[in-house]
């Protein structure tokens, strides 16, 4: 039996100082996993539960995971990564484009219309994250899992049927490239962790967000907007994520610990952490549908003028690579023909 626990708010901190106060019990190892979504929320639930319970087996109940959901530890959602850098959390769960341009190399997966499924995308970004990102932008942490969501998609009040629509709209978006994408085609975009943005659109800061169809349900988007924008193909983007670990931690434990955390994460880990992301996406999707929402499915020629307005961005990604002493170019085809590669492969799961 898992003896993992939940720190939820102030009674969670009255449940740590009593735990302080108790003898040591069997676990020799305490994991703190800090992350920003609310515990019931879709990734909380079915990924990062399933990591922690995997790791304690694993282990044999020498490490146990404690889940601190929505920021209970302090800071904010762009300051988790450094939370993981200086030990403030054991491990961290985020979306790596809360550093805007800090892993500009993960950005390749989040340019327009790249994505075709979440298993494929996923195990191309840790393939490339091995060859490229391991010793070299993630050089700082020990990196468990890499993957994205499913297809990102608009979401707001007044419908949107072609670019044009978005002009003059204030819409959050979730990374630099779909950030990018929104200021070319008329919208401002405004940048805000996941968490703000049902308080965002009930307030009106914001008239929609480019977020998957996943993550809806626990915001309840399809009750503070009617119109649901989806494309035809490849998705209009996605955003990565990762597990990343404390690096002196990690190397601290002994090497049968170690092992239990490695066989708990890494690609497969990755595959089935996107996957499972994208498959929520069905049933959060039906819940607008019984609402009697607008969902527009652009086809394909309208998502073809979409695709093409987004084209410059990935000269502008390729250039910027090369700025920065890497082969952009060389990067991309990588990518995409990992991505091509693997889509075939999980296309049917």
């Amino acid at each position: 039996m898992t003896q993992r626990r939940t720190f939820l708010g102030i009674a969670g901190g009255a449940m740590l100082a009593t735990l302080g106060a108790l003898p040591a019990a069997a676990q020799e190892v305490t994991l703190k996993l800090h992350q920003f979504l609310p515990a019931q929320a879709n990734v909380p639930k079915l990924v990062l539960e399933k990591w922690a319970e995997d790791v304690e087996a694993n282990s044999d109940g020498r490490i146990q995971v404690d889940m601190y959901p929505s920021m209970q530890l302090g800071g904010t959602p762009p300051q988790l990564m450094d939370q993981a850098i200086d030990g403030v959390a054991d491990v961290v769960w985020t979306v790596v484009g809360y550093t805007p341009g800090r892993y500009p190399t993960t950005e390749v997966f989040e340019l327009p219309f790249i994505m075709t499924n979440a298993r494929a995308v996923s195990r191309a970004f840790w393939e490339m994250f091995e060859e490229h990102m391991e010793d070299d932008e993630f050089k700082d942490l020990k990196i468990l899992g890499t993957w994205v969501h499913g297809p990102g998609m608009i979401h707001t009040a007044d419908p949107v049927e072609k670019p044009s629509d978005l002009e003059g709209m204030k819409i959050r978006g979730g990374g630099r490239s779909v950030n990018n994408l929104l200021t070319k085609l008329g919208a401002t975009p405004v940048g805000m962790p996941v968490p703000a943005v049902s308080e965002g659109l009930s307030k009106g800061v914001i008239d929609g967000t480019t977020i998957p169809w996943e993550v809806t349900t626990s915001l309840k988007v399809p009750e503070l907007v009617e119109n649901h924008t989806e494309f035809t193909g490849n998705g209009l983007y996605t955003l990565t994520f990762v597990l990343a670990m404390n690096k002196e931690k990690y190397e601290s434990l002994p090497d049968d610990l170690k092992a239990a955390i490695d066989d708990a994460s890494g690609m497969e880990f990755s595959v089935f952490a996107g996957g499972t992301q994208a498959d929520a996406d069905g049933p959060a999707r039906q819940i607008a549908v019984d609402l009697g929402n607008n969902i527009i499915t652009i086809d394909e020629a309208g998502t073809q003028e979409w695709r093409a307005l987004s084209q410059p961005i990935y000269d502008e990604w390729v250039a910027d690579m090369n700025a920065r002493g890497k082969d952009g170019q060389a990067l991309l085809d990588e990518a995409q023909a990992l991505i091509a590669k693997y889509t075939d492969q999980y296309a049917n799961q």
